[in-house]
């Protein structure tokens, strides 16, 4: 952290984007009501990226004129929005909502696994092995062990689930070679090459201008590109930076507690003990895993340069 971006103000914005992103299920739930998932995803993206691009032309920011930058861009675009995307709106028809959220969770792991065997870009501590593990415990204790009956069963929708959360941890890693752009640039640069690949195949296979949306559906989508994905990827790409990549996949925890949280606020549900146990969990694993690691603490290969 910098003195300009402390540490609480970080963990401020990881909470701000747990319920941004925890507020797309419900939108995009809305949207797909009356508009394919296809059409659904590449309108999400062309959006939000359209509307960072009219922000960066108003604050005068220089594109990246370099193909490898875009070239990051489009790969950034497959792992964080065009493959895990479609595997997910797949595989959740067949998927129980308690299952998909702690499959969803799980990234995490696998940022802490891949930065260990493959990449080493960052240290990984004790610590932050810590708050993996209790993330994902706080996470199976609120939604309920109960949910995990299912695991098994619809295997391949699971597995399809699990890739998905695969690429997002990828993507939280190749995110930390956009070190020294304005995070708005390649938020916007990987949404316009997502909207570039979904847009040509949801023409040719949902023919939308045969469609017959809802305002309901309209106004979700139109929520959900501003606010849960222009909005979000701006400040995803800023954590990614500051808080490195576990720190940033911490949100994937956040979600669940943000949830039930909304449900008894405005709900007047009760948590349960154990539910309360796991929301102990959670934020203790988010602080772990947000807290900057000491290099000489690493319990894993310190990382390349």
């Amino acid at each position: 952290m910098t003195e300009k971006s402390p540490l609480a103000t970080e963990l401020a914005l990881l909470l701000l984007l747990s319920t941004l992103w925890g507020a797309s299920y419900s939108f995009i739930k809305l949207g797909v009501a009356t508009i394919p998932p296809l059409t659904f995803i590449a309108a999400r993206t062309l959006i939000a990226g359209a509307v960072l691009a009219v922000i960066i032309h108003g604050r005068r920011l220089g594109w990246p004129a370099d193909r490898a930058t875009w070239r990051k861009f489009l790969v950034q675009a497959c792992l964080n929005s065009v493959v895990p995307f479609t595997l997910i709106a797949w595989a959740e028809q067949m998927t129980d909502a308690g299952l998909a959220t702690i499959l969803n969770s799980t990234s995490p792991i696998f940022v802490f696994l891949l930065t260990a065997l493959v990449t080493r870009h960052e240290p990984l501590t004790s610590r932050k092995l810590f708050g993996v593990v209790a993330g994902l415990l706080g996470t199976c204790l609120i939604v309920g062990p109960q949910a995990l009956d299912g695991l098994g069963n619809g295997l391949l929708a699971q597995l399809a689930i699990v890739a998905a959360t695969i690429c997002y941890a990828g993507a939280a890693i190749t995110g930390r070679g956009f070190k020294g752009l304005d995070p708005m640039l390649p938020a916007a640069g990987s949404l316009l090459s997502g909207a570039a690949l979904l847009g040509p195949v949801a023409l040719v296979v949902d023919r939308p201008w045969t469609l017959t949306p809802s305002a309901a559906s309209l106004a979700a989508l139109l929520a959900l590109a501003t606010i849960s994905t222009a909005l979000a990827m701006v400040i995803y790409f800023r954590l990614v930076q500051t808080l490195g990549s576990l720190g940033a996949t911490a949100q994937s925890y956040l979600r669940v507690p943000i949830g039930v949280g909304i449900g008894v606020l405005l709900l007047g549900e009760r948590l349960s003990p154990t539910a309360w146990a796991g929301l102990a969990c959670v934020v203790a694993g988010v602080i772990a895993m947000a807290l900057p690691a000491p290099a000489h603490r690493a319990i894993m290969h310190p990382p390349r340069t």
